[in-house]
């Protein structure tokens, strides 16, 4: 067996290729898209060592193009989560006893995989299966999810060689990191596949076994991970990848005495559900389940009167409408000080009358299809209450059209009334709505950002006045986990800026940190005294 204290590689965050006209990375990704396109796939459920077949088939569609079909992924049922805990749960011995610089090459190993060979197919595939384009699908499908698997290694390393400081004469005291008791449940979402990545990894990474149920928009994407993670060897049982709807997962698994936790991001209501039914089966478990989850944002952006209002407009642009708004970070509302407003207009409205949309195999586009129907029935009913609503102006978009793909322009609202619906409630889609405050009101407007919402995800202030800043960022500092100055408050990098939010954003476990993996893990001390005492008494039991 190996002995040694193992150094792992320094991680790096993985470049972003730029895929410029002419680059060899936007030919192979460009090939990739028609050779996946040309493609009809059948996509089996992992569990254990069989991908399991029902026949019970649903198709996958790109959002931009609902009508071609990319393949057809297998639904199970109740008993496949049952199968699934049970593959968990067998592995889990032979897993947790590995040696740890065992796990962390498998893993390293992925990263390496998605960052050559697979790159263009995980990117293509988010492309297709998710309507992101090529730069979004760059930073996420590729450079995130690499970032996550390197830097979660070397989080790993960190953390097993944390030891109690001290050890009294005679004394030598150790910690220990175990994985959690029982299964953990990986529940993931459509809009980012290194999300879908990340849940499941980082706990696996720690010795843990994992059921992984991931939205169906994203099962096509999901389908590569799980290739590349079985390629780097991860172990049949370790990872299980099953398709099943949620309360069918939810009624097995929250009733299972060996349920340990679940690493989640999703909506607020289904999480505080999840929360809920957790709490009524509390009794029921071995150990008390990590309740792991991020949930989404109504996150804002405020100008100070002193800001550049280019650099507002184009935050506001990007902040808003990049992957059509489909991002938890994403930009929904924003506060624009009365001097700086009409400039501001301008160039926001000039942006969005440059920005093309349409598919995602067409590089010149920057706008893409929302996830579904459903998803585009949600915004498209705020866009028309907004039509209908007095003190309401649409300023830009607000028009629609699912004939083909489920396409909303860049939206635009002006509210005179700073609670209005589109202020505080989140869309999850391609709908900014902007309130203009008293220049002179700044302290005020910011009252209003830290009070309208419910959720404390993203936020940024943008200002040229330092004492400003100041105040903002005091303001408001329990209003956003993650805080941008004079930046969009989207796009944090693995390393760089750990990400959560707490209120109704979620727990503010920080992927892509050490905090994260810290609750996958239930550490023992060891106290070893060399030699033993064996007289009970002590000194002041002595007679004067």
């Amino acid at each position: 067996m190996l002995k040694g204290f193992f150094n792992v590689p320094t991680p790096q965050n993985e470049p972003v290729k730029g895929y410029a006209p002419g680059s060899p990375e936007r030919k192979e990704l460009q090939n990739m898209l028609k050779t996946l396109r040309s493609q009809v796939i059948d996509v089996p459920m992992y569990i254990g060592s069989e991908e399991v077949r029902t026949g019970h088939k649903k198709p996958m569609s790109p959002p931009h193009d609902h009508q071609h079909i990319l393949g057809y992924f297998h639904e199970g049922d109740a008993s496949h989560v049952e199968q699934a805990i049970n593959a968990a749960l067998g592995a889990k011995h032979a897993w947790e006893s590995m040696e740890w610089e065992q796990r962390a090459a498998i893993f390293l190993k992925a990263a390496d995989l998605l960052a050559g060979p697979y790159r263009a197919k995980i990117n293509a595939a988010t492309m297709l299966g998710q309507s992101k384009n090529a730069f979004q699908a760059e930073i996420d499908s590729a450079c995130e999810i690499i970032d996550f698997l390197r830097f979660n290694v070397k989080y790993m390393a960190e953390i097993y060689a944390q030891q109690p400081p001290v050890s009294g004469n005679g004394v030598w005291n150790r910690l220990e990191q175990r994985p959690l008791e029982g299964f953990v449940f990986a529940l993931t979402p459509f809009n980012f596949t290194a999300i879908a990545g990340n849940l499941p990894t980082s706990a696996a990474m720690m010795g843990n076994t994992v059921v992984w149920k991931p939205a169906y928009t994203q099962i096509y994407s999901a389908n590569v991970l799980m290739q590349v993670f079985r390629e780097a060897g991860v172990p049949d049982g370790v990872i299980n990848l099953v398709y099943v709807d949620g309360p069918t997962a939810g009624n097995i698994i929250f009733n299972h005495p060996d349920f340990a936790g679940i690493h989640f991001t999703g909506s607020t209501g289904v999480f505080q559900h999840i929360w809920k039914t957790i709490g009524e089966n509390i009794y029921k478990y071995k150990s008390y389940p990590r309740i792991v989850g991020e949930t989404g944002g109504k996150d804002f952006v405020i100008a100070h009167k002193s800001a550049n209002p280019k650099a507002v407009a184009v935050g506001l642009s990007r902040g808003a409408f990049e992957f059509q708004g489909q991002k938890c970070s994403a930009a929904s509302r924003a506060y624009i000080p009365s001097n700086l407003w009409e400039d501001v207009k301008k160039y926001l409205l000039e942006d969005l009358a440059s920005m093309k949309m349409g598919g995602t195999e067409d590089f010149t586009n920057f706008i893409n299809a929302v996830i579904d129907e459903k998803a585009f029935d949600k915004i498209a009913k705020y866009i028309d209450n907004a039509k209908k609503s007095e003190g309401v102006e649409i300023i830009a978009g607000g028009t629609y059209d699912k004939s083909k793909g489920y396409f909303i322009a860049p939206t635009v609202i002006l509210t005179k009334d700073p609670m209005y619906t589109t202020m505080c409630e989140e869309i999850f889609g391609p709908v900014l709505t902007i309130y203009v405050y008293h220049a002179e009101h700044f302290e005020e407007a910011l009252e209003l950002v830290d009070q309208t919402s419910p959720y404390a995800l993203t936020g940024a202030v943008f200002s040229q006045d330092r004492y400003a800043i100041e105040l903002a960022t005091k303001k408001l500092r329990n209003a956003a986990g993650n805080f941008y100055i004079n930046d969009k408050p989207t796009g944090a990098v693995v390393g760089q800026q750990p990400f959560g939010g707490a209120r109704a954003s979620g727990t503010n476990d920080k992927a892509g940190s050490m905090i994260n993996l810290l609750r996958w893990v239930s550490p023992r001390t060891i106290k070893e005294t060399f030699v033993s005492p064996v007289d009970y008494r002590y000194p002041f039991l002595g007679e004067d």
